[in-house]
């Protein structure tokens, strides 16, 4: 008897048909990795179970499965990300980093069963991501059931785009819970901020932009995410000092955070600051405070 013929991989972006054993797309590109429909982590499809939840993998994605940041990231961002790569690759830069994720996730998936959760992640990164392209903030990179994204380093605001971006996914998840589904009313996310310097580093493609980060920018912002309360957003005091014109925020008392020796301030962010006119044109956001 004679062994089975390996099965062409599908890609998930243009639908070309890869040998078995690419693990990038032949024709796009992409990423030929596959998506659990109970958590959304990415896993090889000869995985039989998911690394990150332990579900039992399907060899087909059910319909309705959250694609790769790739599908979401609109032309304009796609270009702007493209550009700044050939101009800012090796540079340091300073940049502004936002984890995002949801809070007792895995409680709620027990309540709610691995169908109703797998629609609501769904429906929760659409709405952040709505959100974070209306600033044109960029997903850098996914987690079971949360987020990694950077403000536009093309733009010297990319503080305030990140805290604004932050503001708009609270409030839309406050607005629209109706239309989450099961387990809306009960979602709640937490958010951490921090604006520090990185190196531009290489990338895979165009929409992943890598950054390397010097000391510890990024960490610090996932420390804080993990600090801040079910529905709040914690900023660094690097990030506050930068956007304290344009939103309110509550200073915390020190906090003791794993990897620093010292406490770190943080604040919490209540609301923006009312702006007397905000123009929008395009994809850019024109916001301009007092007389023109």
């Amino acid at each position: 008897m004679t062994s089975a013929e390996p099965v062409p991989l599908k890609c998930p972006q243009c639908q070309h048909e890869n040998p078995a054993g690419l693990k990038f797309c032949g024709e796009c590109g992409a990423l030929l990795a596959l998506a659990c429909s109970v958590c959304g982590a990415a896993h090889a499809p000869a995985q039989k179970f998911c690394g990150e939840c332990g579900a039992r993998l399907g060899r087909d994605v059910p319909a309705g499965t959250f694609a790769p940041p790739k599908s979401y990231t609109q032309t304009y961002l796609k270009q702007q990300v493209a550009t700044a790569r050939g101009a800012l690759e090796g540079e340091r830069k300073q940049v502004t980093v936002l984890f995002c994720d949801i809070a007792n996730s895995t409680a709620l998936a027990e309540q709610i069963g691995a169908e109703a959760m797998h629609t609501l992640l769904n429906r929760f990164f659409e709405l952040a991501l709505g959100e974070l392209h209306r600033y044109e903030c960029t997903i850098n990179q996914f987690g079971g059931d949360g987020f990694m994204a950077l403000a536009p380093v093309t733009h010297e605001d990319h503080a305030r785009r990140a805290v604004l971006a932050a503001l708009g996914i609270q409030r839309a998840l406050s607005e629209r819970r109706e239309e989450l589904g099961p387990g809306g009313s009960e979602l709640a996310a937490r958010i951490g901020v921090n604006t520090g310097p990185v190196v531009v580093g290489t990338i895979g493609d165009n929409l992943r932009m890598d950054y390397t980060a010097v000391g510890d920018t990024t960490n610090l912002a996932a420390r804080l995410q993990q600090h801040a309360e079910p529905g709040t957003i914690l900023v660094s005091e690097t990030t506050h000092r930068l956007t304290r014109d344009d939103v309110r925020a509550h200073r915390l008392e020190p906090m003791a955070v794993k990897g620093r020796s010292t406490p770190v301030v943080a604040y919490r962010v209540l609301a923006a600051i009312p702006l007397s006119i905000g123009i929008q044109s395009g994809p850019q956001i024109c916001i301009q405070k007092g007389p023109l």
